[in-house]
């Protein structure tokens, strides 16, 4: 068989949604053109979300804490226990910020930090529970994989006894932060401290099993192979095939390239980003093509630009991400690009298509009238 019938042939396949396996996603991605596989990932997501409808959402970007003993090379902002710029996020704080957000028409917050060695799991279910009382209608996007991998080792609980208790206190939604790269080789040379590409996926499926929706993230263009890059979908799909039927499991999956502005990670292993838009767009069209059964992708135009995104828009991306009032972890890495309320819409209708506001559960809501617009124009984060 000749190379362009081969790849006709696996891009038939994928138009039939049918899992590709590591080694023929890795050739369609060296070898299929820009054009083709553009094609292939904006027919399979018609076939997802049909139409002509681009979602986004209004949050924030909270963090409880920026004390981490993980040591991930990629990360300027955590700061060692005991530092003099190390911080707990008070209850007064928090409420400045989520009256902030509900002003500025937000519902939700994507509540993350670091590995606290001191906090466990009554900490964050006292917190979730405060925070719920004083704001019922308020949405948590809360912690992800590693910290609850984290919060399990330090009270010697199983991951379903951590993700329950927090879902009673409170946790709407697990984000798929910290997955990295989903292979080991890969997260012991950038995030050593962190959970296995394994555990992660085991937290991810025990979030399944209790009906929390969750969504999946792979930050690429660092020290990572072809193979590697597919290994990670390969891996995410499986748990998804695994999912109860009636449960949500991955809702989104959100692509986006290392940034490595005065990180470690550039200093010792000498990693740059080093991905363009080109090959940013055709990650978008892969995720569609390795990833059938995940109805919504997203395109991080807060690492790679707004012209960049929109063209994500017609290679399988349904979702623009997040005007997002607060953001911490990827700016101080060097991701500079902003958005306002009105900018986000603008972008999508250039772009050709109809912006929606979403939610985390990706249904659509009106857009709030009580949105400040000037004041939105802050950095802003992919994730979720």
């Amino acid at each position: 068989m000749s190379k362009q019938a081969e790849i006709e042939n696996l891009l038939d396949k994928a138009l039939k949604q049918e899992f590709l396996s590591l080694e023929e996603g890795v050739f369609l991605f060296r070898e299929a053109s820009m054009p083709d596989l553009m094609y292939v990932g904006n027919e399979l997501r018609q076939i997802h979300q049909p139409g002509e409808i681009v979602s986004w959402i209004i949050d924030r970007n909270s963090n409880t804490t920026n004390v981490c003993i993980a040591n991930c090379k990629f990360c300027n902002f955590y700061r060692r226990p005991g530092h003099a710029e190390s911080y707990i996020t008070t209850i007064e704080e928090y409420k400045t910020k989520i009256e902030e957000t509900f002003k500025f028409g937000g519902e939700q917050l994507l509540l993350q930090g670091g590995h606290h060695p001191d906090l466990g799991l009554e900490y964050y279910t006292s917190l979730f529970h405060e925070l719920k009382t004083l704001y019922p209608n308020l949405k948590l996007h809360a912690l992800g994989p590693p910290e609850i991998a984290h919060i399990a080792k330090l009270d010697g609980l199983s991951h379903t006894e951590v993700l329950k208790a927090l879902k009673e206190s409170g946790l709407d939604s697990l984000p798929g932060a910290g997955a990295e790269i989903l292979n080991d080789r890969v997260r012991r040379l950038i995030s050593k401290g962190k959970c296995g590409g394994q555990e992660w996926l085991d937290v991810m499926e025990a979030a399944h099993q209790l009906d929390i929706t969750t969504s999946a993230t792979m930050m690429f263009g660092h020290i990572e192979t072809d193979e590697e890059r597919m290994e990670h979908y390969v891996r995410l799909r499986e748990v998804q095939a695994r999912k109860p039927k009636d449960a949500k499991g991955f809702l989104a999956f959100i692509p986006w390239p290392f940034q490595d502005e005065d990180t470690i990670l550039k200093k010792i292993k000498r990693a740059r980003n080093s991905c363009t838009g080109d090959e940013y767009v055709r990650m978008i069209a892969m995720s569609r093509i390795m990833l059938p059964n995940v109805q919504n992708i997203q395109a991080s135009w807060l690492t790679v630009g707004k012209k960049v995104a929109q063209v994500c828009l017609h290679a399988g991306a349904n979702d623009f991400g997040s005007i997002m009032i607060e953001e911490n972890v990827v700016s101080a890495a060097g991701a500079q690009f902003r958005f306002t309320a009105d900018g986000i819409q603008q972008a999508i209708r250039d772009a050709g298509f109809t912006p929606k506001l979403r939610n985390q559960q990706y249904e659509y809501r009106e857009v709030p009238e009580n949105i400040m617009q000037q004041e939105l124009n802050h950095q802003t984060m992919i994730v979720d």
